[in-house]
């Protein structure tokens, strides 16, 4: 199993070819973004933390829609590749989000957007609870994951088994990523004192029939994402399980 230094590296050497592969995949550029995008709402004048920002794909829409951005990763040469879409309010760092986000106050940001990224995260629970920290009362995070219907197709084995999968990918990236059933996710979120206000299920957009036709037709008919709209309470109270 790789640790997460290797995982590091590995995103390092691949930066360029997982940014250009990522730019116009139909898993990204078809799929993913647009329905985490929709789920962000109205960003004008709001601060979000994109935590796992890669090469920066969201940070040119979030720019765009009026958002001060903070965009952070553990990977440098992803940080480097950010920086190109870093026109405007922005603040880049590199960041392991396995350690707390000390630089950050506690409720100092409007919106945290974690898209792909929890499922490479051993201890989800202490990073949603950061998570939670920074944001301001009645702020939201958007989280993004594969299906776990996805990943047990994947895996094979029984639904609700959970633990580590490796997959290798065209780009040279070995794909290690956490797979459990829907309600221990639900469950982690409320463990780190979220309420879920939204379940997305992607579908994939029209333009993904004509530019990736075999995929579009296997994901119009099982899923290969889902997203989680959560809110912090507008009052701060966190609601934590401290036993989680």
């Amino acid at each position: 199993m790789l640790t997460d230094d290797a995982v590091t590296t590995s995103y390092d050497r691949h930066a360029a070819a997982f940014a250009d592969e990522a730019a116009n995949s139909p898993y990204n550029a078809h799929y993913d973004r647009p329905a985490v995008l929709d789920l962000l709402g109205d960003l004008t004048g709001r601060i979000v933390l994109d935590a796992g920002c890669g090469p920066g794909l969201y940070v040119t829409e979030l720019l765009v829609r009026g958002a001060y951005v903070i965009a952070i990763d553990q990977s440098a040469n992803m940080i480097d590749l950010a920086r190109c879409h870093a026109s405007g309010q922005i603040t880049l760092r590199q960041h392991d989000l396995t350690q707390p986000l000390y630089w950050l106050a506690s409720n100092s940001v409007d919106i945290c957007l974690l898209a792909l990224v929890i499922h490479y995260i051993d201890d989800r629970i202490s990073l949603l609870r950061e998570l939670h920290r920074v944001l301001r009362p009645g702020g939201h995070l958007i989280v993004s994951t594969s299906h776990p219907t996805a990943d047990w197709l994947i895996a094979s084995g029984s639904y609700f088994d959970t633990g580590w999968v490796e997959q290798q990918w065209s780009c040279g990236i070995t794909h290690r990523f956490w797979r459990q059933p829907l309600q221990a996710w639900c469950a982690e979120f409320i463990a780190a004192g979220f309420t879920i206000s939204t379940i997305t299920e992607h579908q994939p957009t029209a333009e993904m029939a004509g530019t990736h036709p075999a995929e579009y037709e296997i994901l119009t008919r099982q899923p290969g994402f889902i997203a989680y709209r959560l809110a912090k309470s507008s009052s701060g109270d966190s609601n934590i399980d401290t036993d989680a």
